[in-house]
């Protein structure tokens, strides 16, 4: 839980990092390629703040984060999955979820809110959920975000202190302190059962949030661009005779362009 991260370094690394997402953004805009990412950590423990910084520099028509909270009576009547599985990306997307399924195996595990059998019955559903998005050409990164008591605390109390920051702390934050040891073991469990060779957590030490922060994108940059070509887009045949008759452009530059079209 000790590394650190000096301001100008990560500032340094999250522009290249940034840089690297929009352009991953837009070689699964045209390849038709689909990510799903999932997000899950102790509470104040920076998954929020990893998300902005890829909110911050996607386009919001092909990358949509969401928030996963009490699921409504509709969805309660129905598989859990549901509900995620109207949510995943379609060709050309990446989604991004804060919270996930893991929930079956964490918080509805620890407050007894489904039946022992079932939510183990989770781990096993949950696995063969991720195979099938991997096996749908989907590809799936999975961070956990992990912090320490004292450090957790210490942010609670600056989110207090933060007049901005006052509406992310709530009663449960404090309430779940209260069961840490519970949560620690069945989030034990729930990496031990459910990262596997193709869909394998990271897990992110985060007492430092910068240090979280780069650590996070690095592996989502990695996990989203690995195999694929990460080039930028070069407009097709029509778009350059329309271009090329508009803006009257060098002919070594339409030239190129041309080229890398054929």
């Amino acid at each position: 839980m000790s590394p650190r991260l000096g301001k100008k370094i990560y500032h340094a690394e999250l522009k290249q990092l940034q840089r690297r997402l929009k352009a991953i953004q837009q070689a699964y805009l045209f390849s038709g390629g689909k990510a799903v990412v999932v997000f899950e950590g102790w509470d104040a423990a920076g998954k929020g703040g990893t998300i902005r910084r890829m909110s911050a520099v996607l386009d919001p028509r092909s990358f949509k984060v969401w928030p996963i909270a009490t699921p409504r009576n509709y969805y309660l009547e129905r598989h859990y999955l549901l509900r995620f599985m109207e949510r995943l990306p379609p060709n050309g997307a990446i989604s991004a979820f804060d919270r996930s399924w893991y929930g079956r195996v964490l918080v509805e595990r620890v407050e007894a809110l489904t039946p022992e059998n079932r939510w183990r019955m989770g781990y096993h559903e949950i696995r063969d959920f991720e195979r099938m998005l991997l096996m749908d050409g989907t590809r799936l990164v999975k961070l956990f975000f992990h912090i320490t008591p004292d450090v957790q605390l210490a942010r609670f109390e600056q989110r207090l202190r933060d007049p901005l920051k006052r509406w992310k702390l709530t009663y449960e934050d404090f309430r779940n302190r209260e069961k840490w040891e519970a949560y620690s073991e069945a989030i034990d469990e729930m990496i031990a059962r459910t990262s596997t060779e193709t869909a394998p957590w990271h897990v992110i030490p985060a007492n430092d949030k910068r240090h979280a922060r780069i650590e996070a994108l690095r592996h989502i940059v990695n996990g989203l661009s690995d195999g694929i070509r990460i080039e930028p887009v070069v407009p097709d045949g029509k778009v350059l005779d329309a271009a090329d008759r508009v803006l009257n452009l060098d002919e070594e530059l339409v030239a190129s362009l041309r080229g890398r079209v054929e």
